[in-house]
């Protein structure tokens, strides 16, 4: 079939099985130029099939020449109906992968579950026997316990009230838009799906099994951002299950023999759970003009490359004062962050188009989903219908 972009609300109903390949592709290209890493061998990536998760995966395989393991929550394509972006990602990841000589399975289901972690356990020890780096990155937008409670995240204030500008992206206006607080029951849930309780969980799993070799290192990632949008995400919902996520980083490493657990702070980007946050897509779009034209804007890959490269496997490991991995470290330099804060103040819908990058964002929201690659006939017919090669 033909298949086109189909965007309904913040997400793309469809995703283009070419266009994925082609962007992974390029993705690995970057990390081969980039040079060898000496990092880790044996890497497990939980939610490895798209944004930083997929990256990590990309940079652990190919910097550092490591196996992975993926962990995944995609569906598959059938004649009629195109498979998810993460899907696809992972088939055309795996391709390249396993014609360069490189290990690398997939798990596909709910890595909330213990099903799912006993079924990665027991490829470890068929396959690899440990693993030396943990990569979780879970993206998901509620959870099951093992109780059998369903618990929904939220994108809300935790302080009362908070108005400022937004965008509507389907009329290219700015408008103000007013975001309610979150109750207590709110916030818990959130910290339940978006918080460090299931990476602990995982990592004391993968360690009672005996699968996690001596000096392991796991990472989760996380945003701060800066003062204007606080109220939304570093004080809202979000941020309290990110504040969870960097505590519990201190009690994985202190509680759990030869695992060091560090959270990368990394750069704002245009993903499927950025695009549903209010005030955060304007202020993207403003960023992405100011720091292309500095010449000091990244994506995924080159944030993970360069976490890989120099802040985690480049000699010493490199955190603040906290204890973190900041790569938002280039975001949040001041001429930058002067610089959108001066454009911010006086946005409007009609200078919208010469204010910000709104062409960027847009073209890296399709790209989520295989759109807007270079090289790639979309007026062609293509298998929707592609397999993964190692899936379990």
């Amino acid at each position: 079939m033909v298949v086109k972009p189909k965007i309904r609300g913040f997400i793309c109903t469809t995703a283009h099985p070419e266009g994925c390949k082609r962007i992974v592709k390029e993705q690995i290209d970057y990390v081969k130029q980039k040079g060898k890493i000496d990092g880790p061998k044996k890497v497990l990536v939980i939610g490895a099939s798209m944004g930083y998760g997929l990256a990590s995966r990309i940079s652990a395989a190919y910097g550092c020449g490591a196996s992975t393991i993926g962990v995944i929550f995609d569906k598959q394509g059938a004649d009629a109906r195109t498979a998810s972006a993460g899907w696809y990602n992972t088939a055309a990841f795996e391709e390249f992968a396993h014609a360069d000589g490189l290990y690398a399975k997939t798990i596909n289901g709910d890595a909330f579950s213990s099903q799912i972690k006993d079924e990665v356990i027991a490829l470890i020890k068929k396959d690899l026997g440990k693993v030396d780096m943990i990569v979780y990155s879970l993206a998901a937008p509620r959870r099951s316990t093992s109780d059998g409670t369903v618990y929904s995240s939220v994108l809300k204030t935790t302080g009362g009230e908070f108005t400022n500008k937004s965008i509507d992206m389907k009329t290219d206006t700015v408008e103000q838009v007013t975001i309610p607080p979150a109750t207590e029951e709110e916030i818990f849930a959130t910290i339940k799906v978006m918080g460090g309780e299931d990476w602990k969980e995982w990592i004391g799993a993968l360690k009672s099994a005996g699968v996690v070799e001596d000096g392991t290192v796991t990472v989760a990632y996380s945003y701060i951002g800066p003062e204007l949008t606080h109220p939304i995400y570093k004080d809202g919902s979000i941020g309290r299950a990110k504040d969870h996520l960097a505590a519990t980083a201190k009690e994985i490493t202190s509680s759990i023999d030869g695992v060091t657990a560090y959270v990368s702070v990394n750069k704002a980007l245009v993903t499927q759970s950025s695009s549903a946050i209010p005030v955060v897509p304007l202020y993207i779009s403003i960023l992405y003009k100011v720091m292309k034209e500095m010449g000091l804007h990244e994506g995924c890959i080159e944030q993970m490359q360069r976490m890989f490269a120099e802040k985690l496997y480049g000699g010493q490991v490199q955190t603040d004062e906290n204890g973190l991995l900041r790569l938002d470290d280039w975001e949040m330099r001041p001429d930058v962050q002067e610089k959108v804060s001066e454009i911010w103040n006086r946005i409007s819908t009609e200078n919208l188009s010469e204010c910000t990058d709104l062409e960027g964002y847009r073209k890296d929201f399709s790209r989520l989903f295989g759109f807007e690659a270079e090289g790639v006939d979309y007026e062609t017919d293509v298998d929707t219908a592609v397999g993964i090669e190692s899936i379990i």
